[in-house]
């Protein structure tokens, strides 16, 4: 079974690149191969509607995916494929920046995966995933860590954080919990009901990633 995979998207031009052999196969949709040519990266799988770019702009060697049904999106689409290729876990770079409403549709479709495969979202400014009710965060001593309701979240119990939370709970209509910051090198973040997309914030380095 493969393990890793890597998606690109065509939200914001990341500058922030993970190393390919990390991956298994390196996938991007339709919108997201023309910045990919102009920084020397081929994909493996494209897929897509194909409204922004024709088939053969493509090199020969890429599977080509046509996904032209309107009733999702793009992201949505592109993750069936890689759950359906074998993958547990996908990067995803280019989710967010330029039109917001598709960061808001692409957690959506994030949300409705997040069972089915492991997503972790990088951009320019951050990273960014759907946590577990059990999290442990390690080695973000001094970032600043947001959490995200999506749309509530229930008990939270958090450790390590500047303004720590003691079964408190979220509402994204009411009280979301943005711009903490971890104060130990451990920080953990459990709860009992909902859901929570947690944000790290970048600092003037580089992300790394494992």
């Amino acid at each position: 079974m493969n393990n890793k995979a890597l998606l690109f998207l065509n939200g914001e031009i990341p500058t922030i690149f993970p190393t390919a052999t990390n991956y298994d196969l390196i996938f991007c949709t339709d919108g997201a191969f023309h910045y990919l040519q102009q920084l020397n990266i081929t994909p493996d799988v494209i897929s897509g509607d194909f409204d922004s770019t024709q088939h053969n702009d493509f090199p020969a060697g890429i599977e080509v995916i046509s996904t032209p049904e309107q009733n999702d999106t793009d992201f949505a689409k592109a993750l069936q494929i890689i759950i359906d290729k074998g993958f547990e876990h996908v990067d995803v770079f280019g989710a967010s920046g330029r039109q917001q409403d598709h960061f808001i549709g692409n957690l959506n479709a994030a949300f409705r995966f997040k069972n089915q495969i492991n997503i972790l979202f990088y951009d320019n400014y951050s990273h960014y995933f759907f946590a577990e009710k059990e999290t442990k965060l390690e080695g973000y001593f001094g970032r600043t860590i947001s959490l995200l309701p999506f749309p509530e979240c229930k008990n939270i119990v958090t450790k390590g954080l500047e303004y720590p939370l003691n079964n408190e709970d979220l509402n994204l209509l009411s009280r979301i919990g943005t711009r903490n910051k971890a104060t130990e090198d451990l920080v953990t973040i459990d709860y009992s009901e909902g859901n929570l997309v947690i944000f790290i914030i970048n600092q003037d380095f580089p992300i790394l990633l494992a």
